[in-house]
């Protein structure tokens, strides 16, 4: 060993030498390897300088090194990396203190980069990761808030498979396995070097030494073979799309949602009843049909799973009823993993006898559904991958568990936990994002003192006391107010509902919160949308209703009629679900039509009669393109979306319908209305679409207008019109459609 301050001539070695000798071989493999990457590190290159040079951004983070490198990486881009050229937008989510300290104290150190990610990516922008072990929460985090926010996500890691390589669109594996922290680090500068000269390279038109270096690659392979240096394959690798089902599964990129909680076995005996019994006064069903679907926390995960991924962590029983329970959430159009754990006793099963849309009586058998012999290891792992975690809480003792509530716990410091609660349940655990109690709820739970207090005053006092970021007290048709410690509370009121049936409700508003902070909104944006989805799930029937809609999707497809475009269903999907609900009930469908541009008086006398002649009415409204071909280039003046709200806001509407046809006849076979009522007078012409109403037994009714009325003449009174518009609005005097 040489002395302090001796020369190093080769031959009495220092501690630095000596690391460096060691070293040497293990980077000049990282290095050489990454040879083989450079086609990729090239299409990278072009990507990004596409995007900067047309006013995107990258956004890039690491923790350690690795930070350093990503710091550095943005540094050459504001700058510059070889040769004179305009300023590129790259940031660092890292370098600045001020926002990661104050992210980290308010929402836990796994926020620090997602959140920055969600306030400054945009669709198209480039998020680049760089962890050497790839399983850094934070940045594991920040990849998912990335693609959710529909951006770009690489990845720089080491060798290994990992969490943050999952989570990305892209990625390069740098290192032999067995590489150092060091080397795989050292690697990693080296693709920033070469991204940046990439970059340049795109953006100043010098591509001949791209091109050369990766005519070199070959040879390079040969040093270190790419398989084990550098991976840069995509990072779906997922079962094959050899089904529409199964490409729409292996492209989604939806966040992932786990409910926990209490499953049960949901059983309707449909039939009718025309008579009582003559040895009793009971009425006599005679049996027609049976719907059997999951409930409870499955029903949570079934409506979880149109928009995102979702597993569902609840007991299960090994027995057949237990086995169509789980056969039916794994079978469903859009699939719930199940993560069963050991159930006490048989399946919690509820049945109700229902007639016209009516329950008779519910039977109540199993359980009592307790977990039992629960695996720490195999619930963590579940609620690992989750963006947000559920708990749907039905009394049945999965939130009492002390595993179940160490796991839960544990989440809560990770992702948002959205906890639905239950009187016979445990409590929400500290640091939940939002509690969802309905006012009997609260009003339990409160201490005495608070017990009688407003809703409002409630939810901040709860939210004081369970020590969570939000409480929103639902009030069933009033809507919801949110509080969280030490604020006044906010109100969503809910839309008005005519009859309908809440059964399942408070599933719908706490799986639409759940999805909604899944994908980055806040927490008053979450219980808005959930408020509107509760209320759009009472007015289509509820639970029943929901599984008629399920049983006829069903059948459609058994039918060989596919599956309805994603435009087609989110046109129908609330006008099908009144439909189901008043036909269920034995009810009259209504329906009219019209472009009901700037509404007025004569609009809605027109629909408070149409809505008298029924029990339910769907207004078939004529979207911007047709209204400009019925009405002219300067037409319409509210636009479809904002036509729609308003009409959908009238007491008397149930649902609309957004058609782009010229006549509504294509709207209303799919709606078939028993009666079609329609505005104005047309002199004793038949309508075009009376045929088609009366082919499925419907009727037409025709209804009388306010007398001097008309969006014309409004529109008239509100301008000063050129001759031409003066004379033709003299001729229109009243419009003989809406």
């Amino acid at each position: 060993m040489s002395t302090t301050g001796a020369p190093d001539d080769g031959t009495n070695p220092t501690p630095a030498a000596d690391w460096l000798a060691g070293h040497r071989s293990e980077v000049d493999a990282t290095v050489g390897g990454l040879q083989a990457a450079a086609a990729r590190l090239d299409a990278w290159g072009r990507h990004l300088a596409t995007v900067l040079d047309g006013g995107g951004r990258l956004l890039a983070a690491g923790n350690g090194g690795s930070a350093a490198e990503a710091q550095h990486l943005t540094a050459e881009l504001v700058g510059r990396f070889v040769d004179e050229r305009k300023p590129l937008s790259a940031i660092a989510l890292h370098a600045e203190s001020s926002s990661t300290t104050a992210i980290g104290n308010d929402y836990g150190a796994a926020e620090v980069f997602a959140r920055q990610v969600q306030a400054h990516g945009r669709p198209g922008d480039v998020l680049l990761l760089l962890s050497t072990s790839g399983r850094s929460e934070n940045v594991v985090r920040a990849a998912q808030a990335g693609r959710r926010a529909g951006m770009r996500v690489w990845a720089l890691t080491g060798p290994a498979h990992s969490p943050l390589a999952e989570a990305s669109d892209e990625v390069l594996r740098v290192g032999e396995p067995g590489s150092s922290t060091s080397a795989v680090q050292e690697g990693h500068l080296v693709v920033v070097h070469a991204l940046c000269a990439a970059v340049d390279a795109h953006l100043l038109g010098t591509t001949t030494t791209t091109r050369a270096a990766a005519a070199t690659a070959p040879a390079a392979a040969a040093v270190a073979p790419a398989e084990s240096a550098v991976s840069a394959e995509p990072l779906d690798v997922r079962p094959s799309a050899t089904t529409p089902r199964a490409a729409r599964q292996a492209a989604d990129r939806r966040p992932r949602v786990v409910v926990v909680g209490d499953a049960v076995l949901d059983r309707d005996l449909l039939g009718r009843s025309d008579r009582v019994a003559p040895d009793a006064p009971v009425p006599v069903v005679d049996l027609t049909g049976l719907d059997e679907s999951p409930g409870g926390a499955g029903l949570t995960a079934l409506l979880v799973a149109g928009r995102a991924r979702t597993s569902l962590v609840a007991p299960v029983a090994d027995d057949d009823a237990g086995r169509r329970l789980r056969e039916a959430l794994e079978g469903a159009a859009e699939p719930v993993e199940v993560v069963a754990l050991g159930h006490a006793g048989g399946t919690r099963t509820k049945t109700r006898v229902r007639v016209a849309g009516q329950s008779l009586v519910r039977l109540d058998e199993g359980g009592p559904a307790t977990p039992v012999d629960v695996d720490a290891r195999v619930l963590a792992e579940a609620l690992a991958e989750a963006d947000v975690v559920l708990v749907s809480d039905y009394g049945a003792g999965t939130t009492l568990d002390p595993v179940v509530r160490a796991a839960l716990a544990e989440a809560a410091r990770r992702v948002p936990v959205v906890w639905d609660p239950h009187p016979r349940g445990g409590a929400p655990v500290p640091g939940c994002a939002l509690v969802t109690p309905n006012l009997a709820e609260a009003r339990a739970a409160a201490s005495a003192a608070a017990a009688g207090a407003s809703p409002d005053v409630l939810a901040e006092h709860l939210a004081s006391t369970w020590g969570v970021r939000g409480v929103c007290v639902t009030t069933g048709a009033q809507g919801a107010w949110l509080a969280s410690p030490g604020t006044d509370a906010v109100f969503a009121p809910a839309a008005v509902v005519a009859g309908g049936d809440p059964c399942g409700a408070g599933d719908s508003f706490a799986a639409s919160a759940a999805v909604s902070l899944a994908t980055g909104r806040v927490l008053s944006e979450a219980v808005v949308a959930a408020v509107s989805d509760a209320s759009a799930w009472v007015a289509g029937g509820g639970a029943s209703g929901w599984r008629a809609l399920q049983r006829d999707a069903s059948a459609a497809l058994a039918a060989g009629q596919g599956e309805p475009s994603d435009a087609a269903s989110a046109a129908l999907h609330s006008a099908a679900e009144v439909v189901a609900r008043v036909r269920a009930a034995g009810g009259t469908v209504v329906a009219t039509g019209g472009c009901f541009d700037v509404l007025h008086a004569g609009h809605v006398a027109t629909l408070q009669a149409a809505r008298r002649l029924g029990d339910a009415l769907v207004v078939l409204l004529n979207a911007d393109s047709s209204v400009r071909r019925l009405k002219g280039p300067t037409r319409p003046v509210n636009d479809e979306v904002d036509r729609a709200r308003v009409l959908a806001a009238l007491d008397c509407v149930d649902a609309v319908v957004v058609f782009s046809e010229d006549d509504p006849r294509a709207a209303l076979a799919e709606v078939r209305p028993d009666v079609w009522a329609k505005g104005g007078d047309y002199g004793g012409a038949e309508l075009p679409e009376a045929p088609l109403v009366r082919s499925w037994g419907g009727r037409v009714v025709l209804l009388p207008y306010l007398d001097g009325r008309s969006t014309t003449s409004i529109l008239a009174r509100g301008a000063v019109p050129s001759a031409p518009q003066a004379a033709s609005a003299d001729r229109a005097t009243q419009e003989t459609a809406p």
